[in-house]
């Protein structure tokens, strides 16, 4: 039997992922920008930036792939430009609307997987590629892929988790890995109305109030990602790294660091907690509270013999400098 990995170990492994290590260079582009005003109309630090729109709010959201994993792996890069963005939308309470794209190729045979990628998860997910920007000709190959969407009065946003709610983790476990990478790939095929119903799970919980602050876990990982909602709430809390959903046969130091096609952090009040998860339970999707928020400003984990370890002290380092209302961003 593997021994189970040392809290302090993980909490090393945690802080010095590199994806947040990406995570750590937003703060100093939001000051370049000047992005970083609390009294901002649209504040930065959101899935999508949440643009107030008559009775409800627009969101509008981009995602650029690494090189790397566009020449490595192209049409799935294509599916997750859809994918990706429209996980963004559903987090903060949403639903698409259209999608555009910005496409690098070397030629048209190299362009082909990753139009195909885009082409099919645009029909699964039925969302409208609507236009962008192609150069066929390029030295190397690149995407980027933003998407708008639409929301009502009730947002979930990174910046109302309170002291006392329960942090919900949702995630679609049907899936695989995506090998050697550490893509959890749950939705290629997968049925496009699973899919679009899974989706709708979120703004579902924000339009009856159930949640106010939510994040999709991004290629920060788990507790990664809850670093980012504390930090833009201005809260602290404990994770239970043993109640995270996990697939049977992960080892919990790669599930730690997984991108997951389908997962989701929600603060909850605890009264509302039952209603949630079984909302996601209705789907097959596993989730579970994996903590309790509190007012400390530390980010720790706790294994299941009981031992913990800090994993951030937000007063006294910013790890994205997304302060509560709107400093800073989590890009």
């Amino acid at each position: 039997m593997t021994a189970a990995p040392d809290i302090q170990v993980l909490a090393r492994q945690i802080r010095e992922a590199r994806g947040v290590a990406h995570k750590r260079d937003i703060d100093a582009v939001v000051a370049r920008l000047g992005l970083g005003s609390p009294h901002a109309a649209v504040l930065v630090g959101d899935d999508c930036a949440a643009i107030p729109d008559g009775d409800g709010h627009l969101l509008l959201a981009i995602e650029g792939f690494l090189d790397s994993f566009v020449a490595d792996d192209p049409y799935f890069a294509g599916y997750c430009g859809i994918m990706v963005n429209l996980s963004d939308v559903a987090a903060m309470g949403g639903r698409p609307l259209a999608v555009v794209d910005a496409l690098w190729s070397r030629d048209a045979a190299a362009a082909d997987l990753i139009l195909a990628g885009l082409s099919d998860a645009a029909a699964l997910y039925g969302v409208p590629i609507v236009g962008g920007h192609t150069n066929i000709r390029a030295a190397a190959g690149n995407l980027a892929v933003a998407v708008l969407g639409r929301a009502g009065p009730r947002l979930l946003t990174s910046f109302d988790a309170a002291p006392g709610d329960d942090l919900v983790a949702a995630i679609d476990l049907r899936g695989r890995f995506r090998e050697p990478h550490p893509y959890w790939d749950a939705s290629t095929g997968a049925p496009g109305a699973r899919l679009r119903g899974d989706l709708a799970l979120l703004p579902a919980i924000a339009e009856e109030g159930l949640a106010r602050a939510a994040k999709d876990i991004s290629m920060a990982g788990i507790v990664g990602t809850a670093l980012m909602l504390l930090e833009c709430s201005g809260v602290g809390g404990v994770i239970d790294l043993d109640a995270i959903p996990r697939p049977d046969h992960v080892p919990l130091a790669r599930w730690l660091t997984a991108f997951p096609s389908f997962g989701y952090l929600v603060s909850v009040h605890p009264d509302r907690t039952p209603a949630v998860l079984a909302r996601f339970a209705e789907r097959g999707i596993a989730a579970g509270a994996i903590g309790r928020l509190d007012s400390s400003q530390v980010a720790r984990v706790r294994d299941g013999a009981g031992a913990d370890a800090e994993v951030w002290d937000f007063a006294a380092g910013p790890l994205i400098g997304c302060a509560r209302h709107g400093a800073g961003a989590a890009r």
